[in-house]
């Protein structure tokens, strides 16, 4: 993707960021329009106005909405927040499998063990609970009948536990916000030779999404101009026919292409605020000064420069979240939160393929993999949890 067409997929997606976003977008011949009875809302609010077909309209419409809202006083707040996304991902899965809007409430014992048996081994099984538990809560809330043999799917859900697979059992890297950036850029001294290197790193890694790797190095006897990026890789001010600047960076050597075909080129534009990498680079080249051939964040360490090695930029990382109380979060956390920060400002997903130069079918696959740790962020936002929420579901077809 060149820089002129970042430049424009930024700017319409901050006017995007302010417009109400359909749940069901025109992304499939399938999704031509929102069913009326899902309207486009926040996760909060979606147990309580995503309508089932098959209602109980004995008392009036006002003393009807006064039973909703006081049935879904039941649960705490983010507990609801929580079960919309069950309920945006069962629709997700009826869609894909054709179901009628009528099949879906009440729903059938055949349909909920389809439903969880479709899930299991590509979600965790906790996750498939907490979905059919937002299902369920969907249902007493419009006092729709649960006709489920509850220690049958107890059991299917034992086994889905059971099936879930081992990558989903290990921690998972939760994304770096750029609340975090923010808090980092509050807990050090941009005058300090390492701190300035650290976080111009850190705001070019993310706002590149970029890997860790491609910025530092493994120890400081490592340091390869062929390569490793250095200091006369980087372009800044390279305007386009539209006048917008970008900076680029060339990496000689990248694991997808090596040096031997050229490396790659990325870039990030100028952002507004504390996490603003193209400030936060000035500012290391500043305090740094780092020769012309030496590794791009060296750093001055007593008479020289010293490389950024990855085990110092982590440790500043921890360090800093620490001082500033928020939770630790490793490398590769910084990937992962500039997919969802892009993703949250609007960028397409054909966008964010070039931006983070993933092939179709690997970002298909990074969305599959972190599909269930970016959930919470975007369960405001029914449209991207919508698209994503189908990336997942692809795995099951």
């Amino acid at each position: 993707m060149t820089p002129n067409r970042l430049q424009a997929v930024l700017a319409r997606n901050r006017t995007n960021r302010r417009r109400a976003s359909s749940p069901y977008p025109d992304t499939t011949p399938e999704h031509h329009a929102t069913p009326p009875a899902r309207p486009p809302c926040s996760a909060r609010d979606r147990l309580l106005r995503w309508r089932p077909l098959t209602l109980n309209t004995s008392p009036s419409g006002e003393d009807l909405e006064k039973r909703y809202q006081l049935t879904a006083l039941a649960w705490e707040p983010s507990t609801l927040t929580s079960y919309a996304s069950g309920l945006l991902v069962f629709h997700t899965w009826a869609d894909s499998k054709g179901l009628p809007e009528e099949e879906r409430a009440p729903m059938s014992q055949d349909t909920l063990a389809s439903f969880i048996m479709d899930l299991a081994g590509a979600y965790a099984g906790d996750t498939i609970a907490n979905y059919v538990q937002g299902v369920r809560a969907w249902h007493r809330i419009y006092d729709i009948s649960w006709n489920i043999d509850e220690l049958h799917i107890q059991t299917i859900l034992k086994g889905a536990r059971k099936s879930t697979p081992e990558a989903l059992k290990m921690p998972k890297r939760q994304p770096l916000l750029i609340e975090d950036i923010t808090a980092v850029r509050a807990q050090i001294n941009l005058s300090e030779p390492l701190d300035a290197a650290f976080f111009a790193c850190l705001t070019t890694t993310f706002f590149t999404a970029a890997r860790l790797g491609e910025f530092t190095i493994k120890n400081l006897g490592s340091f390869n101009a062929e390569t490793h990026i250095k200091t006369k890789d980087v372009q800044q001010d390279i305007v386009d026919r539209s006048g917008n600047k970008v900076t680029t960076f060339h990496l000689p050597h990248t694991k997808m292409v090596p040096k031997e075909r050229g490396g790659e080129t990325i870039f990030w534009a100028q952002q507004e605020g504390p996490a603003d990498p193209n400030a936060a680079l000035t500012n290391h080249l500043e305090v740094n000064q780092p020769p012309q051939t030496a590794h791009l964040f060296a750093y001055r360490h007593n008479s020289a420069h010293r490389p950024l090695t990855k085990t110092a930029f982590l440790a500043c990382l921890r360090k800093a979240l620490k001082e500033a109380g928020r939770p630790i979060k490793h490398g590769h956390s910084i990937r992962i939160g500039a997919t969802l920060e892009y993703l949250l400002r609007g960028v397409p997903f054909e966008a964010m393929k070039g931006i983070g130069r993933w092939s179709s079918d690997s970002f298909s696959r990074y969305l599959r993999k972190h599909a269930q740790i970016l959930a919470p962020y975007v369960q405001a936002n029914p449209d991207l949890h919508q698209r994503i929420s189908q990336e997942q579901m692809s795995v099951i077809r």
